[in-house]
């Protein structure tokens, strides 16, 4: 036999090997996976990057506290200045609120910690402690992305539930915090009440919602008790939170939101205390003393959450933003950013507290390189500082004024990879592979295809993308040369065509339509009839 020969059988040969270990390992991917041993999942421990150091986050605290007791916060409402004054807060003649060093560190020691932010199915609870891990959507984008227009469009109501609907079956994307205002509804009342729903009809993960007023809030909760059975049942295992910025930067109260804070406190909705300054504009332009001061603002609302309910769930809602200070624009998908909310979640996790912090928020109009790589730096980042909840992490375009449901789809395998790297590699004698690599070099066929520790840890150990693209040169031409955007948009389509979640029954719809009645803008034949 020619040497050529040799060499083509012994090809065939190996390729033949090779197939069998494929047809194996297409076996063990058609097979289930438990949760908790999936290769990325909502909770995976972070921590391993962090920008402060040394005595770094010591000495924000210190400035931080300074600021409580010397500064304060202006435009309390009688009802902040009573509850505050009550657990030793100060009312100045110069009509601010000063927080007393003693009132902040024993307000941080009893605060709720280590909670849970249930979804209203059990299986998307999210345990908020430590450094774990959870990535959502948010923001108040007023513009829906129509990519194959390339063009923005007012967002509506019926985006909103799309939204929740795709978000429902992403499994990288654990919350959904509505991500968009309804254009069409120009009344608050009904635009923040149809906004819940929305939310809520559209996916049984935890949802966040805003209120413009504290009347809002009470035809909500009316609904929200309904949905779960009764206000005790919703109290115990409450699936909606309140993003709140009771704060308007630099170190006001915003009239409104405290009233919104206090009825959602009183109606046992957890809050996230949002403190939304914008480096250069409404907080300092040193991204150290924007960290400060959105640390100090929280720090207040904290102080203020437990006045109202000693140990009340509440997130420490650091949430600073960027501006390109050559033009005072936000810009959201900055490597500023990135080091911000990385910087938010090590001060979060000095005080022991649930942190919640903003990433993804891409300055790029359209889901494009620059998109890619805005979002993947800045949510990776995030994700490997611990922060808890990473808010605004898949969706978002033009640094939030812009929603887009084909990115929902690539997000969330942008985010399968923050996670894989979130979780990092496990160093245990198993996975040192001394006997694997003996067995295949000493006894076996030279490769590792086919052999049994590939075909185990094929799915715990690596993570695949959904509509990414890892075909070679030959199959993608093959395929006819699809790009990742024309995939999202053929699975966006498929989703909406047939994704119509019933978690909430229909017949419990019926009585909140009946109770409601015209309030709900919401057609049950955009919802599957």
């Amino acid at each position: 036999m020619s040497v050529v020969l040799e060499k083509q059988e012994a090809a065939a040969d190996q390729r033949s090997r090779r197939s069998g270990g494929r047809e194996a390992r297409r076996a063990m991917r058609a097979a289930p996976l438990a949760d908790d041993i999936r290769p990325v999942r909502a909770g995976l421990e972070g921590g391993s990057y962090g920008p402060l150091r040394g005595n770094d986050q010591e000495r924000i605290h210190e400035a931080v506290l300074t600021l409580l007791e010397t500064v304060g916060f202006a435009n309390a409402i009688p009802s902040c200045i009573e509850a505050l004054t009550k657990v030793g807060a100060t009312h100045g003649d110069d009509g601010r609120i000063r927080f007393p060093r003693a009132l902040v560190l024993d307000t941080i020691k009893k605060a709720a910690r280590n909670f849970t932010l249930h979804g209203q199915d059990p299986k998307h609870d999210m345990v908020i402690q430590g450094k774990r891990v959870h990535y959502g959507t948010a923001g108040a984008a007023v513009h829906l992305v129509d990519v194959e227009k390339r063009e923005y469009r007012e967002s509506l109501l019926q985006d909103i539930y799309d939204a929740a609907r795709i978000v429902e079956g992403l499994d990288n994307i654990h919350f959904f915090q509505r991500p968009m205002v309804p254009r069409d509804i120009p009344d608050p009342l009904e635009m923040d009440f149809n906004t819940l729903y929305a939310c809520v009809m559209g996916t049984s993960k935890h949802v966040g919602t805003s209120f413009t007023v504290r009347e809002n809030v009470q035809p909500a909760l009316e609904m929200l008790y309904a949905i779960a059975g009764g206000e005790e049942n919703f109290r115990a295992r409450p699936f909606v939170s309140n993003s709140n910025c009771f704060v308007v930067p630099p170190m006001k109260f915003a009239e409104d939101a405290c009233g919104v804070l206090e009825a959602c406190v009183e109606g046992g909705i957890p809050i996230l205390l949002l403190s939304a300054g914008q480096a250069g504009a409404t907080a300092p332009a040193a991204i150290t003393g924007a960290v400060v001061q959105a640390v100090a603002e929280v720090l207040a609302g904290l102080v203020y959450v437990n006045a109202i309910k000693p140990g009340h769930p509440a997130i420490f809602g650091t949430w600073p933003f960027v501006s390109d200070l050559r033009t005072g624009a936000m810009s959201g998908g900055s490597a500023e950013q990135a080091v911000l909310t990385a910087a938010c979640a090590q001060m979060a996790q000095f005080y022991d507290l649930p942190g919640g912090s903003a990433a993804g928020m891409t300055d790029s109009k359209l889901p494009d390189i620059q998109s890619g790589y805005e979002k993947g730096i800045t949510d990776v980042m995030a994700g490997l500082a611990g922060l808890n909840l990473v808010y605004e992490s898949a969706g978002m375009h033009a640094s939030l004024l812009g929603f887009c449901l084909e990115s929902l789809i690539i997000d969330n395998d942008m985010l399968g990879h923050c996670l894989r790297c979130v979780r990092g590699i496990e160093v245990t004698d198993e996975a040192l592979s001394i006997d694997t690599i003996a067995e295949v070099c000493l006894k076996g066929p030279g490769h590792y295809l086919g052999n049994e520790q590939t075909l185990r840890l094929m799915q715990t150990e690596y993570f695949y993308p959904a509509v990414g693209d890892r075909f070679s040169p030959k199959e993608w031409n093959e395929k006819g040369r699809p790009d990742i955007l024309q995939r999202a948009i053929i699975e966006k389509k498929r989703v909406l065509a047939e994704r119509f979640p019933r978690h909430v029954p229909k017949l419990l719809d019926d009585r909140l339509r009946a109770r409601f009645g015209d309030m709900i803008k919401l057609p049950r034949a955009n919802m599957g009839g």
